[in-house]
């Protein structure tokens, strides 16, 4: 699992995006000072700072459980056992395949290795890329943190129905190949994960109890500080929107019916926040985009991101990558639109 973490750390793209937040950041400082004095620069960083320390404090409990939730599945269960009971035919399988993420709670950063572990273990591809698509936004604590976020209200529900609507027609289309492994690139470097994660399970297998508790928790750890990094970049770019963005700018890309979803659709690529606690970042848009934009912000986010692409691209041959980025991205964008136009939420 070490191992894995350390790939995976390499294929993250955070230290260019936190080498570019400095510099913006810096940028700005030294714009402020020369407009309005250091009194002026003070005060946007005191608003920056409660900005993003009111995000973390909601959101980090979830991340948290997001963690516990993803080494409980890691440790004491085995994916490859539940392979035989699901649906062969693909419409079915491919809804079922997304609702498996209430029974594993993976945010977008581990589904893609778990994804292809059930390709390899002979589940449907319909289930395979339905879960990919759907257990990051379909697992109780995305949907706990959505709740105390909205509530019962129509972000809430929407984020469940487009999810497993979108989801469930990709995971259709692409399980009309018969032959999951048809999907995967073999030659990618996952391969050599996806071979340790299985002699971690084997491993596994002979721990006791109290010894694969201890493995858990120290798993949720590393998983929680691996994942946090993002979560608290995020934050930090929502920050910068609501404090230094002039609320004029940020008016005009957020009112319009097309342009605002299209510029949440790309600040949910760019911001590649963990789906446990992006409804804490959505939130800090509600009150200036449309809620077709913050729905798609919600939705698309969970499925395609900068750290899934490059999971995408390892895992995937280059051609189901391009179907997996461009058809739900396409859904997103006509759901977000039509809500906007035509239905008053």
């Amino acid at each position: 699992m070490a191992q894995l973490s350390v790939q995976l750390r390499k294929q993250n793209p955070a230290r260019w995006l936190f080498a570019g937040g400095l510099v913006l950041l810096a940028s700005w400082i030294a714009l402020g000072v020369v407009q309005g004095g250091w009194l002026r620069v003070f005060e946007q960083i005191s608003n920056f700072s409660t900005v993003v320390l009111g995000i973390f404090i909601e959101g980090a409990p979830f991340l948290l459980l997001g963690s516990l939730g993803s080494a409980v599945m890691e440790v004491f269960f085995k994916p490859e056992e539940i392979c035989q009971a699901l649906p062969k035919r693909s419409l079915p399988g491919a809804f079922v395949g997304a609702l498996l993420g209430l029974f594993f709670p993976v945010c977008e950063c581990g589904v893609v290795p778990l994804s292809r572990r059930l390709l390899q273990k002979g589940a449907p591809p319909s289930v395979g890329i339905a879960f990919l698509l759907g257990a990051p936004a379909l697992n109780p604590v995305v949907l706990a943190s959505t709740f105390v976020a909205f509530g019962w209200g129509p972000i809430f529900w929407g984020r469940i129905v487009f999810t497993l609507l979108i989801a469930t027609i990709t995971g259709a289309v692409l399980g009309l190949q018969k032959d999951p492994k048809a999907l995967l690139n073999h030659t990618s470097l996952v391969s050599v994960d996806i071979s340790l994660l299985d002699e971690t399970h084997k491993t596994e297998e002979a721990l006791s109890l109290s010894q694969k508790i201890s493995r858990a928790a120290s798993i949720t750890v590393e998983e929680f500080f691996e994942i946090g990094r993002f979560f608290v970049l995020g934050a930090s770019l929502a920050a910068v929107m609501q404090t230094f963005i002039p609320q004029t700018v940020l008016f005009s890309l957020s009112r319009g019916p097309v342009l605002s979803v299209l510029t949440l659709i790309a600040l949910a690529v760019l911001l590649s926040v963990c789906s446990t606690v992006d409804a804490f970042i959505a939130l800090s848009f509600a009150g200036s985009f449309t809620t077709g934009a913050v729905l798609a912000f919600l939705v698309f986010g969970p499925m395609v991101d900068i750290k899934s692409t490059f999971l995408f691209l390892h895992v995937f041959q280059r051609k189901n990558v391009l179907f997996l980025i461009l058809f739900p991205l396409l859904l997103t964008i006509l759901i977000g639109i039509f809500l906007n136009l035509n239905v008053n939420i």
